[in-house]
C-alpha cells in the first residue's frame, strides 16, 4: 500500500516537475524536490522498491535543472 502511495507523490511530482520546466517557473523545483523527498521516504518504508526509484530518479533530474538554471551553487 505505501509502495501505491509513493508511486501517486512521485507522479505529482512529475506533474509538477513538468511545469517547473517552463522558463521562469524554474522556482518551482524548490517546491518540488521536497515533494519527491517525501514520496522517497515514504517508499522506503514499503517493502517493494519502485515508488522510491521513481522519486529518486525525479529528485535528481529536478535538482540537477535547479543546478543548470543556477538556483544552486
Amino acid at each position: 500500500m505505501l509502495n501505491i502511495v509513493s508511486i501517486l507523490i512521485g507522479l505529482v511530482t512529475l506533474a509538477l516537475g513538468l511545469v517547473a520546466f517552463i522558463p521562469l517557473l524554474g522556482w518551482m523545483n524548490w517546491l518540488v524536490i521536497p515533494i519527491g523527498i517525501v514520496g522517497a521516504a515514504v517508499g522506503a518504508m514499503s517493502s517493494s522498491n519502485a515508488g522510491r526509484n521513481l522519486n529518486i530518479v525525479l529528485i535528481i533530474i529536478f535538482t540537477l535543472r535547479l543546478m543548470l538554471g543556477g538556483g544552486i551553487i
